[in-house]
């Protein structure tokens, strides 16, 4: 069987729209069983608590299917982009396939590198306005610990060009300030 990718990992964003879908279907599924039985039965008791039950499960159904409408435009980027990111891994930490949320705006990171001299995101939607989503995420960073800053490049020439030009990171997994913008990074995110 194949293994389910991790938050931050090339093709997490299909696989977990897949997941999202199931969990709305189900939701949906139970919530028209439940008013299916509600309409057979003969019981105004049973009937007022089915119709409950309806409405109860109406609520974990929606906070699936919220996030999952926000993340149904953004795919994940083609296998040929990947296997450019690849070899920037060994290098210092890389999450690819993010769908990070402020109170503005969603922004579809197709790969983030976490790097000592800042963070360097490559978005290619169109739809983003650059700035006003650099300076969302800069102000979330600051107020937890004074991350590095964060630079959003929707080229992704110009993305590959910096990553070409950072410089390796040795030890990136004990670094705890890199590990902390990691972990805070896939918390931000959908």
């Amino acid at each position: 069987m194949k293994k389910a990718p991790a938050k931050g990992c090339y093709g997490y964003r299909d696989h977990r729209k897949k997941i999202q879908l199931l969990e709305i279907a189900a939701g949906v599924g139970a919530i028209l069983l439940q008013l299916a039985i509600r309409s057979a039965v003969s019981q105004e008791s049973v009937k007022n608590v089915l119709t409950i039950m309806a409405i109860l499960s109406v609520l974990p159904t929606a906070n699936v299917a919220a996030p999952f409408l926000a993340a149904l435009p953004y795919r994940t980027p083609d296998r040929k982009f990947y296997d450019q990111v690849k070899p920037l891994e060994e290098k210092f930490p890389v999450l690819c396939d993010l769908i990070i949320t402020t109170r503005e705006t969603v922004i579809p990171m197709d790969v983030i590198i976490v790097h000592p001299s800042g963070i360097y995101c490559c978005c290619s939607s169109k739809k983003i306005k650059i700035q006003k989503a650099e300076e969302g995420l800069n102000a979330l960073l600051k107020a937890h610990r004074n991350i590095p800053h964060l630079k959003i490049i929707a080229d992704e020439k110009a993305f590959f060009r910096r990553a070409s030009s950072l410089k390796a990171v040795s030890n990136w997994n004990e670094n705890q300030e890199l590990s902390y913008a990691v972990h805070l990074l896939k918390n931000l995110s959908m």
